[in-house]
C-alpha cells in the first residue's frame, strides 16, 4: 500500500502525505518521489549491494529543510546515476537532517518521469495530533 496519494496539478506532479512523525513524514516523500520517478525493471530483487551515501543538511525552518532534503537526493541521483530505494533518518530536528540514502545503479530501473526539482509551490507541513500532513509539488 503506498504512503501517499497524487493530487492533480496542471503541467507538474503533486502528493500528499500523511505520517505519524515528523522523520516518517522526511522518509515518505522522498520514497514518493523515486517511486513516481522510476520502477524497477526485474520482478526479482538481484540488485547488487546498495550503495551508501550520507547526507547532511541545515535550513532555517522544516519547509525549507524538506524542500533542501528532497532536492539534495534528487541532485545526488542525477550525479551519482542512483535511484534511492531506502532512508535511514539519523537526526532530524526542525533546522537540520542528518541521514543515509540506500541507492541502486539506475541502469536496474526504467525512468518513467523526471522530476527536476521540489517546489515550495503549494508547499504544506502541518502537524496534528494524528501526526503530520505533507504536500508538495514537483517540476516535471
Amino acid at each position: 500500500m503506498k504512503n501517499y496519494e497524487l493530487i492533480e496539478h496542471t503541467a507538474d506532479i503533486g502528493i500528499r502525505l500523511k505520517a505519524k512523525s515528523l522523520n516518517e513524514l522526511f522518509k515518505n516523500a522522498a520514497l514518493a518521489m523515486f517511486e513516481i520517478m522510476a520502477e524497477d525493471k526485474s520482478p526479482v530483487a538481484c540488485h547488487r549491494s546498495p550503495v551508501k551515501i550520507d547526507i547532511e543538511q541545515k535550513a532555517d525552518n522544516i519547509e525549507e529543510l524538506f524542500i533542501n532534503w528532497l532536492n539534495e537526493l534528487l541532485s545526488l541521483s542525477a550525479v551519482k546515476e542512483l535511484i534511492f530505494s531506502d532512508f535511514a533518518i539519523k537526526k532530524l530536528t526542525e533546522k537540520s537532517i542528518e541521514a543515509v540514502a540506500l541507492g541502486e545503479d539506475a541502469s536496474d530501473y526504467k525512468v518513467n518521469v523526471e522530476i527536476k526539482a521540489a517546489t515550495y509551490h503549494q508547499l504544506k507541513l502541518e502537524q496534528s495530533k494524528a501526526g503530520w500532513l505533507g504536500e508538495v509539488i514537483f517540476d516535471v
